[in-house]
């Protein structure tokens, strides 16, 4: 319990007879009123307010549940913060939420608590969060690795070429979202696809029991940032990162989402959300709409219902051009039938059938020209309360 605080006595000198003190003054007895423990006594010629004033050096905290004699309750914050904290001296903690390698440097390892603004009407975490925090990751490992030029994520030899990496597809599958407080735990690595692509992966675990709560998988290519037009990997860059591959995937091949997304047209579609425009806040330092953007208009022609009811437990998402700050886009989403047999609902979202599967197109308003595609499933939410 933490020590009390220590007091002081204060007296106020009012003459007696004359209580139509000035208006600052009477501020100034109203004010400490409010915040001071008062006890007056008053005399025939004059009157005397012995103020007993608490210096606020420390708070009382009585049964671990109040403070001053007021309840109070533990944020989830505070609750989760303590997991982290708990055992760790300074230079843990700063390795621990900044990040650090393992597995002889081919695993960058990063640790997150998961903030309010970072929750969505229900308390968990959302799909946004998810993406950010793995591009979060992406970005400290290449800074970490010794290799950053002076772009967004590049390698030095990347920079001197004016070269950037983009995105070209990313599967993300969700087994359980974090809720408000709760620290997760983010490993990354990065191999090569083909001979001009590189493959990043991802696995998000919860910080306290280990368990693997999402897997995420990503292709990646060179653009050139002054052309915009695909590049080749010079080998100078290609020396650069190999050191750094690691023969090990997320997600099992065969656990992958490696199906061509097909396209939505106009006769197809079910729902179509027009009008949405980027703002600057959405550009990234490359000067290109951020790929997180991308999922928050994809879900604007989502039921609602779907929203509110079910949690998205996988995401393939296909890039397939930019846009800029002055285009004009619309969400358009169809459904796909999806039965689920009665005896699946035990098994964990990953292993049973969806109960509702989308696709959905980001197109270009006026000459209707791709964006992005993707596809969705999502599985009936599990009760679940903002006090866990």
């Amino acid at each position: 319990m933490a020590s009390m605080a220590s007091t002081s006595s204060v007296r106020l000198f009012i003459p007696a007879g004359n209580f139509n003190i000035n208006a600052e003054k009477k501020k100034m007895a109203m004010a400490m009123s409010m915040t001071m423990t008062m006890r007056g006594c008053y005399h025939q010629r004059r009157s005397f307010i012995r103020v007993k004033a608490s210096s606020p050096k420390r708070v009382g905290i009585i049964n671990g549940n109040k403070v001053n004699g007021i309840a109070v309750g533990e944020t989830p914050l505070q609750r989760r913060s303590s997991e982290i904290l708990e055992g760790r001296n300074e230079d843990d903690i700063h390795e621990c939420l900044l990040g650090k390698f393992v597995e002889k440097r081919f695993v960058y390892r990063q640790s997150f608590i998961i903030r309010s603004y970072e929750t969505g009407p229900d308390g968990t975490a959302t799909m946004e969060t998810l993406m950010n925090l793995l591009q979060e990751t992406a970005l400290n490992h290449v800074t970490s690795s010794g290799l950053a030029g002076s772009g967004f994520g590049t390698t030095r030899e990347m920079s001197l070429r004016k070269l950037i990496w983009v995105v070209t597809r990313i599967h993300i599958q969700v087994q359980r979202y974090s809720c408000w407080g709760d620290i997760v735990e983010i490993d990354t690595w990065v191999d090569a696809a083909g001979k001009n692509g590189m493959r990043r992966d991802w696995i998000i675990l919860d910080y306290k029991s280990k368990d693997i709560i999402a897997r995420a998988t990503s292709t990646w290519v060179i653009m050139n940032n002054e052309t915009r037009r695909l590049s080749k990997i010079p080998e100078q860059v290609r020396q650069e990162v190999m050191p750094f591959y690691l023969n090990r995937y997320a997600i099992a091949k065969d656990k992958n989402d490696i199906e061509k997304i097909d396209k939505l047209t106009d006769e197809t579609v079910h729902r179509i959300k027009s009008g949405l425009a980027p703002r600057w806040s959405d550009m990234d330092a490359n000067q290109h709409v951020n790929n997180v953007k991308y999922i928050g208009w994809i879900l604007e022609s989502v039921p609602k219902n779907v929203l509110s009811d079910y949690d998205m437990t996988s995401m393939t998402l296909e890039y397939r051009r930019e846009c800029t700050q002055s285009t004009l886009l619309e969400s358009l989403t169809s459904p796909t039938a999806c039965v689920v047999a009665e005896d699946s609902r035990s098994n964990n979202s990953i292993n049973r059938k969806p109960d509702n599967e989308y696709t959905h197109l980001l197109r270009m308003l006026d000459d209707k020209a791709e964006i992005i595609r993707a596809r969705t499933e999502w599985h009936s939410k599990p009760k679940r309360s903002l006090q866990h």
